[in-house]
């Protein structure tokens, strides 16, 4: 039998109106999400404008009672906080150049010339990676301090390239295995060599791979306060040590420290978002395989 055009013209409203309804929900609920994700960080936004008396008041408001930059320009009269930042972008960013490059070289070695040797090798770049790195810190600090050069950024961009180069590889390998070979051979018929290959042909084709392993990269050397604490005292100090200062055993000052803080991881917070696109593309192309 066959049903009426108006109910039928009415089930597609419904289904129409059903699935409007749904995106609505799952907006709502995932704006909901976001905000219970992101509101610590709004709160410490909120509290490095508020006055250092309001910041530790002992009936705290969520919005500041008055606006006030006195935490932001206590935090340049207190400490060094600029050379602090100078030494997180100069340590971070050097080892994330060295990291990516030994990493994408290693790991265009093993997608193109696979061997019994190179997968125990690729093995076992997986087994550090995922080692504690408070397992290895003082192994790391013996090591340097053996070197000479203790809290120097040279020991520090040492660190950090070493323990980014087996993610570097892991995550590279996949890009190179879905480059074509034929790209490594038409580079030989023009002449090149093999590492001219690489330089010229392979990496301009993996940016995506690049830019993803480099963000990672400077996102794990910029964050890190273990190293930084243990192997630098007064020269190389990096920013996470020295927001740490403000915490003592006598005394916290909650209000300069949100303002270092907000300092700190403001800037790489806006370049994750104009980088986001690549680090979207960069680990949905390298998690393909064909």
């Amino acid at each position: 039998m066959i049903r009426p055009n108006a109910e039928v013209s009415n089930e597609n409203t419904l289904g129409r109106l059903f699935k409007k309804n749904n995106k609505t929900i799952i907006g709502i609920f995932t704006t909901v999400l976001a905000l219970l994700f992101i509101s610590p960080y709004i709160y410490i936004v909120l509290t490095s404008i508020k006055p250092s008396s309001d910041a530790i008041s002992p009936s705290p408001t969520f919005f500041p009672r008055e606006l006030s930059l006195e935490n932001y320009v206590t935090i340049f009269n207190q400490m060094p906080i600029v050379k602090y930042f100078f030494n997180s972008f100069i340590t971070a960013s050097i080892s994330t150049i060295l990291a990516v490059f030994l990493g994408s070289l290693a790991a265009y070695g093993l997608s193109r010339f696979s061997s019994k040797t190179g997968n125990i090798f690729l093995l076992l770049t997986l087994c550090v990676r995922m080692i504690p790195m408070i397992s290895i810190a003082i192994p790391m600090y013996i090591i340097i301090n053996g070197m000479g050069l203790i809290d120097t950024r040279i020991a520090l961009i040492i660190t950090y390239t070493a323990i980014n180069v087996p993610f570097a590889i892991w995550l590279m390998i996949g890009f190179f295995n879905n480059v074509p070979k034929e790209f490594d051979e038409a580079a030989r018929i023009d002449g090149c060599n093999i590492f001219t290959a690489f330089i010229k042909v392979i990496l301009p084709v993996s940016l995506p791979g690049l830019a993803t392993a480099a963000i990672f990269c400077f996102m794990l050397a910029w964050n890190d306060f273990l190293f930084a604490l243990l192997l630098t005292s007064t020269n190389a100090k990096t920013a996470t040590v020295g927001i740490s200062e403000f915490l003592t055993a006598y005394n916290l000052d909650l209000g300069p420290m949100t303002a270092a803080a907000v300092s700190f991881s403001l800037p790489v917070m806006v370049f994750s978002i104009l980088v986001q696109r690549y680090i979207v593309s960069g680990m949905t192309l390298g998690a393909v395989k064909e």
